[in-house]
């Protein structure tokens, strides 16, 4: 099925805007704004609340990003929620390009899985190749249906085939933070996304 959502690309108006908040070591560029992100959480609860998932629908957050994307599509949502559960993958590090290796840190047990279906719940889909491992990993436990729900997909940058079903916004090739996305475990807790212009230095 053809992914959901709209395209995004506003880099002149964001320019226009100034810079982002002070203080938190990077120079940040607002970009998609509280009100943006809040219609486009409510669209994506409507469009999983038209999905058949009788009534074991079990839905698992990527750590750390995704926190608040679910946090808020949860609440927006009509359908039961059988269960909230989280997995963690290691790819990004003090860089912003993917090591490409994955190592899956944390896992739902295989009964909360199992039989179920199951969407994964992601702040971002970028290279893909994180989504990609912890779709493998959940497949593994046997899951009735397995799907993805993404706030941003960026498939210009996109390395490995990953799908989402349903995606809140498509976004061209920028580096993005805030709204629980981070760089280095900054800048999570902005309410709008950012982007970054120029690459981050390595630290260390």
């Amino acid at each position: 099925m053809a992914a959901s959502g709209f395209h995004y690309e506003r880099p002149q108006d964001a320019a226009d805007a100034g810079s982002g908040p002070a203080g938190m070591g990077q120079p940040l560029t607002p970009w998609i704004s509280e009100e943006e992100i809040t219609s486009a959480v409510s669209r994506l609860a409507r469009e999983l609340d038209g999905g058949d998932w009788g009534s074991g629908l079990v839905l698992v957050g990527v750590l750390t990003g995704s926190f608040v994307f679910l946090a808020d599509l949860i609440r927006q949502m009509q359908t039961p929620v059988h269960r909230i559960d989280f997995i963690k993958a290691e790819s990004y590090g003090a860089e912003q390009d993917s090591s490409g290796a994955v190592n899956i840190l944390y896992s739902p047990a295989a009964e909360a899985v199992h039989g179920h279906p199951v969407v994964v719940v992601e702040d971002i889909i970028d290279t893909g190749i994180t989504t990609a491992a912890v779709l493998e990993h959940l497949e593994r436990l046997g899951p009735a249906s397995l799907e993805v729900c993404a706030l941003l997909d960026k498939p210009s940058r996109r390395r490995v085939d990953a799908r989402a079903r349903f995606v809140g916004i498509t976004i061209p090739d920028r580096f993005v933070v805030g709204y629980g996305m981070d760089l280095d475990q900054r800048y999570r807790q902005l309410p709008g996304i950012y982007y970054i212009e120029a690459p981050p230095e390595s630290e260390g």
